[in-house]
């Protein structure tokens, strides 16, 4: 299990150091998402957010917030399900949307991974606290 929570954590941290580079240099993550936009590309998001999503629910019973985790990584599962679905037309589209609005928006909505990375973090490597 420690394997598996070391391996949920460091994808947590990824997340947020995404978030922090969609912060700090908004240009910069729009030409990684960028090379993303292909169709191998997008069964390799697809893979990663599925076993994200597993290592989540793996790792859960031990967490600070078990139910919680379980039903973000059940989320993420179904999500990367559904992303093959989605299509590179779609995203491409997203995309577009993103990179119209400017880097303040793209700043904006990179709060969120970098806040979510760091609470996943947290709550993957905290025990639950018993009362008594």
């Amino acid at each position: 299990m420690k394997v598996l929570k070391f391996v949920a954590t460091s994808m947590s941290f990824a997340i947020s150091c995404l978030g922090v580079l969609g912060i700090v240099a908004p240009a910069v993550l729009l030409a990684f998402v960028r090379s993303l936009l292909t169709t191998p590309a997008l069964y390799w998001v697809a893979a990663v957010r599925i076993v994200f999503g597993a290592l989540l629910i793996l790792v859960a019973t031990e967490s600070r917030t078990p139910t919680a985790l379980r039903v973000l990584g059940a989320f993420i599962v179904v999500a990367g399900l559904l992303t093959p679905l989605f299509g590179t037309e779609r995203a491409v589209e997203v995309f577009g949307w993103f990179s119209e609005h400017g880097p303040f928006l793209m700043r904006a909505v990179a709060v969120v991974p970098f806040v979510v990375g760091l609470l996943l973090a947290y709550a993957i490597n905290s025990h639950r606290r018993v009362a008594g």
